[in-house]
């Protein structure tokens, strides 16, 4: 049997605005597996975000359960997603959040001052080929090195999991390769199982599994017998 990172059973997500009820997951039955690199596909608003923060412990479902391994986080109060988040999940999200008064080696060290089991800075910078620019503020950085730097961040704890929401999405097609090539020798060489986010079609053929989102559910799952490089996706 697969080894399952993620299970989620009947997840349901309604937003009350007052005026309105947005029903923006309505029963979304998931696994992922250990090592996978996942894509999930979809338009905006079509719940792949709001998936990927309850699984992050970054929001809570409605209605459903959600397993990370054995542990139920649905059952988790605000300290126990907190401690779970920390131990076991890196986010890599559109925009790089960094800290503009920081290297990227200081960035990196914002993680790994607060992890149970982290890499050194540089060598999570290593990972992502920025040996060479870890004394460089983020304005000295291009928007590809910039993003690289919130991927070392990412893993600078060693986490299970890396969620990447929209990774690509305020890059150009050069550089977002630069970062999807990143991201996919970081799930092959760690071992990290890695879920991309995107509304961008190309980017499926680089994934073991796509999961493709409609109007808050699954609408079909495929599976990849052999995966592209990223340098071989047309834009």
């Amino acid at each position: 049997m697969p080894d399952i990172v993620f299970r989620t059973e009947g997840v349901t997500k309604v937003y009350d605005t007052g005026e309105l009820k947005v029903h923006a997951l309505a029963g979304v039955d998931l696994e992922l597996f250990a090592g996978e690199l996942a894509v999930l596909l979809g338009p905006s608003g079509s719940g792949k975000s709001t998936l990927l923060n309850i699984l992050g412990g970054l929001d809570h479902a409605t209605d459903g359960r959600v397993w990370f391994r054995d542990l139920e986080l649905t059952k988790l109060g605000d300290r126990g997603l907190t401690q779970y988040r920390r131990d076991h999940v890196g986010f890599v999200f559109q925009f790089y959040n960094l800290v503009p008064s920081l290297t990227a080696r200081e960035n990196v060290q914002l993680v790994t001052d607060v992890a149970v089991n982290p890499m050194r800075p540089e060598e999570a910078l290593e990972q992502v080929g920025l040996t060479a620019r870890m004394d460089h503020f983020p304005a000295e950085l291009s928007g590809g090195e910039q993003q690289r730097v919130a991927i070392a961040r990412a893993i600078a704890k060693r986490p299970e999991v890396l969620l990447c929401d929209e990774p690509t999405g305020a890059l150009d097609s050069k550089t977002g390769v630069q970062v999807l090539e990143a991201l996919k020798d970081i799930n092959e060489r760690l071992g990290t199982t890695t879920a991309v986010i995107t509304h961008n079609a190309s980017i499926r053929k680089m994934a073991h599994r796509v999961i493709y989102f409609q109007d808050g559910r699954i609408a079909r799952v495929d599976v990849n017998e052999h995966q592209i490089s990223p340098s071989e996706i047309s834009w």
